[in-house]
């Protein structure tokens, strides 16, 4: 179950990042709408990553959860803002998420 909460904790994650990288383009009441997500979205992944360090190892709590956080803020900079899909960023992404699926394959 707590892994599941990590996996939810890391998607909160990519929320509060969506939100700054909303924030920047955004100005006048929408900024501070983004910004106040961005909170929620910070405090609510914080929150659930304590939840499942509760039971699950730290270090592979951490590195899974900023690891759903890197692979999702890219693929949301590279759907949402356009940045650059080159091959090397895409093998690299694919290296990290094969890395997390290991972890969490040798973590009890």
């Amino acid at each position: 179950m707590n892994w599941i909460v990590l996996v939810i904790a890391g998607l909160f994650e990519v929320a509060f990042t969506l939100c700054l990288g909303k924030a920047k383009e955004a100005v006048g009441r929408e900024m501070y709408l983004w910004y106040g997500g961005f909170l929620v979205a910070l405090s609510t992944s914080m929150l659930l990553l304590i939840k499942a360090t509760q039971t699950l190892p730290l270090g592979t709590a951490y590195a899974v959860w900023t690891g759903i956080g890197v692979t999702g803020t890219v693929l949301v900079g590279i759907l949402v803002f356009k940045e650059p899909a080159t091959f090397l960023r895409l093998f690299f992404l694919f290296t990290l998420i094969g890395s997390i699926i290991g972890l969490k394959m040798v973590s009890h």
